[in-house]
Order: structure tokens, then sequence, then C-alpha cells
């Protein structure tokens, strides 16, 4: 039993300096990935004629219809929407509901380039939104999404509550 107990504190001793290892990512730096990702959304929109807007944010957004209604949005707020999402300059999409039914979601339980976008505009209404990679999935990424990507969605709102 002793035995026992003396394997577990080392196991445990091991996993704590184990967790407290930093990660490779702790020398990332936000600022200059975020200055790097606006230089390249203004040279895109530029370069494509897009008319969007710079949020006080650091995202880019295009109100393509702005809805009716006046809600007032809060992370507890569910949207349902039909969406297509692209990596910036590219024109595959890594998800949409082209096809299919509208989704829905707490605002609070997306990223955070749509947490800022979607109040921009209301029920019935489509915005265009081009975010920089540290309101999206930032340098970890995710599924078919690459680390430091910038996203850009078209997003059409079908019901706000």
């Amino acid at each position: 039993m002793r035995k026992f107990r003396y394997i577990l504190a080392l196991l445990c001793t091991v996993a704590v300096f184990a967790a407290c290892k930093k990660s490779s990512n702790s020398n990332f730096d936000v600022a200059a990935q975020l200055a790097a990702d606006t230089t390249a959304i203004r040279a895109y929109i530029v370069k494509n004629n897009i008319s969007a807007i710079k949020h006080e944010s650091g995202i880019f957004y295009q109100i393509i219809n702005p809805g009716t209604g006046n809600v007032e949005y809060k992370p507890s707020t569910l949207i349902t929407a039909h969406y297509a999402g692209r990596i910036l300059g590219n024109t595959s999409t890594f998800d949409t509901t082209e096809g299919g039914a509208p989704r829905e979601f707490p605002l609070g339980g997306v990223i955070a380039g749509w947490q800022i976008g979607i109040p921009l505009i209301q029920k019935g209404g489509t915005i265009r939104i081009i975010i920089p990679s540290y309101y999206g999935y930032g340098n970890r990424g995710t599924g078919p999404i690459p680390p430091n990507s910038i996203l850009d969605f078209n997003i059409s709102l079908t019901d706000v509550y």
C-alpha cells in the first residue's frame, strides 16, 4: 500500500509540472497578428471593391439589409440564421446552412466576431462580417480552419428572440 501511495504521489507531481509547462503559443503577439489581419482585410476590400466599414472592435462589416425591429441583444438572445463562412480570399465554404434549415444559436455561444457583428442588424437583416483571427478562432484554429485565419461570413437573420 505504501508503494502505491508513493507512485500516486509521483504521478501527481509529474502531472502538476506538465500542466505548468508553457505552451508554444505563450510568445504569440496578439497585437501584431491583429495588425497583420487588418492590413490584409483592408487590401482585400479595396481590391474587391467591398464597401465594408471597420467597427471600433476591429472587425469589418457591410450591412446588406438592416432588417426590422428593435432587439436589445444580450448573450442569452437566441438568433436563427442562414450563413456561409469562408476563409478570406477562399471561395469554398467551411460551414454553411445553404440548402438546409437555418441554425439557432445563443448569441453568447458564437465566436466574438459574430457577437460584435450580429447586433448591428435586426430580424430579416443580412450582414457580411470579415473577422480578424483574434475574434474568430485565434492562433489555435479549429477543424478545417487553420490558426490565424481571417473569416468572411455572410449572415441572414431569420429570427431573433
